[in-house]
């Protein structure tokens, strides 16, 4: 390859122009508002505190859960929790029982999880082919729930958090049911086996419980808390360049100047996005019983990536706007979506069958809603007990 084709531009001229005049059509409104000056360093401030309070609060969050579900997967209670709930599987999402196993996998770690499992020839035997392309639906719904869990309780709403959680939980069913009747309605030949000739009585097990009856307790604990602690690092990083760049980016548009004006300092903004709510305020409020729109950006975040949108909680809570109600709304949704515009792309690329993209994004889009209204009114309904 030489040097002129290493570095050849293929972009249209066209496509930069627009990229252009978008950008400048964001960034110079803001400028006016604000100031050009404040704008600059409104942005490396509000950058600068995401990175020292929320992500590193967010990375110790990350690597305690890593540890623990390590521990819990070395030592048989992942597997049993998975056995304690495949009768559950059949009738809830019609998939079979070893599906819990992903659903697991991915509340203790992140959306791509279920991919690694889907490429075990003996897991994928167990599945048809519309059910196993759902695998994308249904652990989405369940990604990164740990850390996201523990950071709602984190706020001193603990019940807000639970109540999400079932919420998120319908939100997967309703993900999962609909991805499977859109899948078989347009492609009637995906009902059939992943593997005609699969093993039909395989046993999962992890690399860790096959070696881990050669070591000692001390050993497999000790193993099991740094490599959980490790891959806690890893997504505590891989979340810095969402918590930065789209945090800092929705707060510019979410929240409005300080006390005494526009001063550059962190968390100010224009307060687009609360504006545009404001006009159709009644939905948010009916829906997810928001009284404050300012705690849309929370959702609308959670679309590209809920550790990102886990950074616009201590702005919240500072503002005195993150109520029980929020807490539990936000764990649905937060659960429920987990970024998945971000990943249901190249989760189902992976799997082989781009087609169902769009099938798979209007099915999660719809769970994601319902869980956050289902949270809602389940959260008004155990108030008023």
């Amino acid at each position: 390859m030489t040097q002129k084709s290493r570095f050849k531009i293929s972009r249209s001229p066209l496509e930069a122009v627009i990229f252009t005049i978008v950008f400048l059509g964001i960034f110079i409104p803001l400028g006016i508002k604000m100031g050009g000056e404040n704008l600059l360093n409104t942005i490396m401030r509000t950058a600068h505190g995401l990175l020292l309070n929320t992500v590193f609060y967010l990375m110790s969050i990350t690597v305690l859960t890593g540890a623990l579900s390590k521990l819990m997967s070395e030592f048989g209670v992942v597997s049993l929790i998975e056995r304690l709930l495949r009768p559950l599987m059949k009738p809830l999402f019609n998939l079979p029982g070893v599906a819990a196993l992903g659903a697991l996998m991915t509340f203790l770690s992140d959306n791509p999880a279920i991919i690694s499992l889907a490429k075990d020839k003996s897991f994928a035997s167990y599945f048809k082919k519309y059910q196993f392309l759902s695998l994308t639906n249904f652990g989405t719904s369940f990604g990164m729930g740990f850390v996201v869990i523990v950071t709602m309780i984190s706020f001193g709403k603990p019940g807000g958090a639970l109540i999400g959680l079932f919420g998120a939980f319908c939100g997967s069913i309703i993900s999962t049911r609909i991805m499977q009747r859109s899948c078989l309605k347009s492609f009637p030949e995906l009902d059939a086996p992943v593997v005609a000739d699969g093993p039909e009585n395989a046993e999962i097990q992890t690399e860790q419980q096959e070696s881990g009856q050669k070591q000692s307790i001390f050993l497999r604990c000790l193993n099991a808390v740094l490599d959980g602690g490790k891959s806690g690092v890893e997504l505590g990083l891989a979340i810095i360049p969402g918590v930065l760049v789209i945090t800092t980016m929705v707060i510019l548009v979410t929240f409005g100047a300080g006390p005494d004006g526009y001063t550059g300092a962190a968390n100010q903004g224009v307060p687009i996005v609360p504006w545009l709510a404001a006009k159709i305020h009644w939905v948010f409020e009916w829906l997810f019983g928001f009284t404050d729109m300012r705690l849309i950006a929370f959702p609308m975040t959670t679309l590209g990536a809920v550790g990102a949108a886990l950074g616009l909680l201590p702005t919240f809570n500072a503002e005195g706007i993150l109520d029980g109600n929020a807490i539990a709304v936000f764990t649905a949704i937060g659960m429920c979506w987990s970024g998945f515009l971000s990943t249901h792309t190249a989760m189902l690329d992976a799997l082989g069958f781009r087609k169902a993209i769009s099938k798979a994004l209007g099915a999660h889009t719809i769970a994601g809603l319902c869980a956050g209204i289902i949270a809602h009114f389940l959260y008004l309904l155990v108030s008023l007990i």
